[in-house]
C-alpha cells in the first residue's frame, strides 16, 4: 500500500515538473515573439517621430537659404545694417516664429540681427565655418542669452562672382518643436553625438546622458536614477526608476539621423508584452494541470473500479443459477404473451368477420326479398315466352327471354357482392375503385332502404376516384355507415340519405341523414357504444368501432357529428392512390 502511494506521488511530481519547465519555455518564447512584435510598432513609430522632427527643423533651412538670396541681405553685407534690415529680420522671425535671424560678415562676425542679443563673433562655430566655405551649415547647442537649446542652419551668401560675402543663419528654439510632444506615447528622445538627450517629448529626460562605463543616465545635477540594462536575444530592455511619465520596463530601440546629426530612441512600456506571455503560459499549465488531473482522477477510479469489480464478481457468481432460472420463466412468460397476441389478433379477425356476419344477417330480409322478386318475374317471364311461343309471336318471346337474361344478370351482381362482402380480406390493396365499393354497398343494402322507404341522393362523379385500401373492408365500412343511417331513420316521417363524394388533395366521402343525431359524439367509435334498442335491428356497439379501426389501417381518418336542426353527419377522408398504382 505504502509503496503505491510512493509511486503515485512520485508520478504526480514528476508532472509537475514538466508541466512547469513546459510553461516556462512557452513564456519565454511568446515573451520573445511579443518582443519582435512590439519592436515593430516601435521602429514605426520612432520612424514617424524623426520624421516630423526633420521635417520641421528643415523648414528654417529652407529658409535660411531662401534669405540668403534676398536683396536686403546683400545691401546690408556691402552697406552695413540699416533699419530697413533688421525690420526685415524681425518680420521673417515673427512670420517664421524662428528664435532669431543672423546676418554674418565674411570672418564670421555679426552685421545684424534680428533680437540684437547674438553674441559678436560666431566664426568658430562649425557650422558658420562650413557656411563661410560655400555650404550649407547645421548645428546645435545653447542661443545665450535666448535658450539652452537651439539649432542653427547656416546659408552661405554669394556675391555675383560667385564669391562668398557672408553667411545667414536662422536660429530654431527647440523648446517649441518638443513641447507639443509633450505626453505623447511612447517615450522618444534625440541624442547627439555626445550622447546627450537634446529632444524628447519627456522633460526629465532632457540633458541626461549614458556615456561610456556609466550604468546611469547622469542629470546636471550629478544625482543618478535607479538604471540598468540586460539583453533578452536582440532587444535591450531598461530597468527603470524615472517616475511615473515613464515605464519601469521597456525595450529601448534607436535609429540614426544623419540629416540633422543625431540619434532618435525610443522607450517602449514592455508591462502588457509580459503579461499576455505570462496569461499564455498560464492558460497552457492550466490545461496541462486540468488534463493531468483528469488522466489522474482516471487511473485513480479506474484503480477502484478494479478492486469494486472484483468484489462484483463474487457476487455475481453467487447469484448466477438464481438469474438462470429467472431467465427461463422470462422466456416461458414471453412464450405465452406471444400466444396470448397471437390469439387476440385472431380474436379480433373474427371480431370483424362476425361484424359483417350480423350484418348480412341484419339484411338477410332485404336481400331475401331482392333474389325473390327477380326469381319471380323470370318465372313470369318464362311462361309467357312458352305462350307466345305456342301462338307464333317468336319476337315477343325473345323479348321476354332478354328480360330473363337481365334479372338474372342482376341476381348474380347481388350474389358477387355478398360473396365479396363476405371473404376475410387478409391485406389491404394497394387501390381501389372509390365509386365501385361505394355502389356495391348501395346494392346490398337497397332491400333494407325500400323496407324502411329511406330515399337515397346520390351523384356519382363523372370519373372514376382511386383511393388507398381494401374493397372490402372499405365496403364493410360504408356499408356500416349507410345501414346505421337507415336504422336511424326508421322513425322519421321523411326519410333521406345524402352521400357526396369530393376528390382534392385528400378524397373525402360524406354520409348525411335526417334522424335523431348522436346522442354522444365523442363516444360513438367507442367498443359496445350503441343507441339501437335490443330487437331485430339492434347491434352489439361495434361497427362504428371497426369502421374507425378499418379506415386509420388505410392511413385516413372517419369523424362523426350532428348537424345543425337534425340529423347526424359522418366524413370518411381517404388518401388518393395513383391511377396508374398496380393493386395488391
Amino acid at each position: 500500500m505504502k509503496d503505491g502511494l510512493r509511486h503515485r506521488v512520485a508520478i504526480v511530481l514528476a508532472f509537475l515538473g514538466i508541466v512547469l519547465l513546459l510553461a516556462g519555455g512557452l513564456w519565454r518564447y511568446a515573451y520573445q515573439q511579443g518582443l519582435y512584435q512590439l519592436a515593430a510598432r516601435g521602429q514605426a513609430d520612432l520612424a514617424l517621430a524623426g520624421d516630423r522632427l526633420v521635417g520641421q527643423l528643415q523648414r528654417y533651412r529652407d529658409l535660411a537659404v531662401m534669405m540668403s538670396d534676398h536683396p536686403g541681405i546683400a545691401a546690408a553685407l556691402e552697406r552695413g545694417a540699416s533699419e530697413n534690415t533688421v525690420d526685415l529680420l524681425l518680420e521673417v522671425a515673427d512670420k517664421s516664429a524662428a528664435l532669431d535671424v543672423l546676418v554674418l560678415g565674411p570672418t564670421g562676425r555679426m552685421i545684424t540681427s534680428a533680437s540684437g542679443t547674438a553674441p559678436r563673433d560666431l566664426g568658430r562655430y562649425s557650422h558658420v565655418k562650413r557656411a563661410l566655405r560655400g555650404a550649407l551649415g547645421w548645428g546645435h547647442g545653447p542661443a545665450d542669452p535666448l535658450t539652452q537649446r537651439a539649432f542653427f542652419h547656416a546659408a552661405p551668401v554669394f556675391d555675383a562672382k560667385g564669391k562668398v560675402q557672408g553667411a545667414v543663419v536662422v536660429i530654431t528654439d527647440l523648446n517649441g518643436i518638443d513641447y507639443n510632444w509633450r505626453g505623447t506615447n511612447p517615450a522618444v528622445f534625440f541624442t547627439d553625438a555626445a550622447g546627450e538627450v537634446y529632444i524628447a517629448n519627456r522633460s526629465e529626460l532632457l540633458f541626461w546622458s549614458r556615456p561610456e562605463g556609466n550604468p546611469g543616465l547622469i542629470p546636471p545635477t550629478g544625482e543618478a536614477p535607479d538604471f540598468s540594462a540586460k539583453m533578452v536575444g536582440p532587444h535591450e530592455i531598461w530597468q527603470l526608476g524615472w517616475g511615473p511619465y515613464l515605464p519601469k520596463q521597456a525595450l529601448h530601440l534607436t535609429q540614426e539621423l544623419p540629416v540633422i546629426g543625431m540619434t532618435g530612441e525610443v522607450l517602449l512600456d514592455i508591462t502588457q508584452t509580459r503579461a499576455l506571455a505570462f496569461a499564455q503560459a498560464a492558460a497552457v499549465a492550466a490545461l496541462c494541470l486540468a488534463f493531468g488531473s483528469l488522466l489522474f482522477l482516471a487511473s485513480e477510479r479506474r484503480r477502484t473500479l478494479a478492486a469494486a469489480n472484483r468484489q462484483l464478481e463474487a457476487r455475481v457468481a453467487k447469484r448466477t443459477t438464481a438469474l438462470r432460472d429467472t431467465n427461463a420463466k422470462l422466456l416461458a412468460e414471453a412464450a405465452e404473451r406471444e400466444e396470448a397476441q397471437a390469439a387476440l389478433r385472431q380474436a379480433q379477425d373474427d371480431l370483424v368477420q362476425a361484424g359483417k356476419l350480423s350484418a348480412l344477417g341484419q339484411m338477410s330480409a332485404g336481400i331475401s326479398h331482392e333474389l325473390n322478386q327477380p326469381l319471380m318475374a323470370i318465372r313470369s317471364f318464362a311462361d309467357n315466352a312458352v305462350q307466345f311461343m305456342e301462338r307464333g309471336k317468336p319476337e315477343r318471346a325473345g323479348e321476354n327471354l332478354r328480360r330473363i337474361s337481365d334479372m338474372t344478370q342482376r341476381m348474380g351482381r347481388i350474389i358477387q357482392n355478398l360473396r365479396a362482402f363476405a371473404r376475410q380480406e387478409n391485406m389491404a390493396q394497394d387501390r381501389v375503385e372509390l365509386c365501385a365499393v361505394l355502389q356495391s354497398a348501395l346494392e346490398l343494402t337497397r332491400g333494407r332502404r325500400e323496407e324502411v322507404g329511406v330515399r337515397v341522393v346520390y351523384r356519382p362523379p363523372n370519373k372514376k376516384i382511386w383511393v388507398r385500401g381494401g374493397e372490402v373492408r372499405l365496403g364493410q365500412v360504408f356499408l356500416n355507415l349507410i345501414t346505421n343511417a337507415v336504422d336511424a331513420m326508421e322513425g322519421q316521417p321523411e326519410k333521406v340519405l345524402e352521400i357526396e363524394i369530393m376528390a382534392d388533395e385528400a378524397v373525402t366521402v360524406q354520409f348525411r341523414d335526417n334522424g335523431p343525431g348522436i346522442e354522444m359524439p365523442d363516444k360513438v367509435f367507442d367498443p359496445f357504444y350503441t343507441t339501437k334498442q335490443v330487437g331485430e335491428t339492434g347491434g352489439m356497439g361495434l361497427g362504428l368501432s371497426i369502421s374507425y379501426g378499418i379506415v386509420q389501417s388505410f392511413g385516413g381518418q372517419i369523424k362523426g357529428s350532428n348537424i345543425e336542426g337534425g340529423g347526424a353527419i359522418f366524413t370518411v377522408t381517404l388518401e388518393p392512390a395513383l391511377e396508374n398504382a398496380v393493386a395488391a
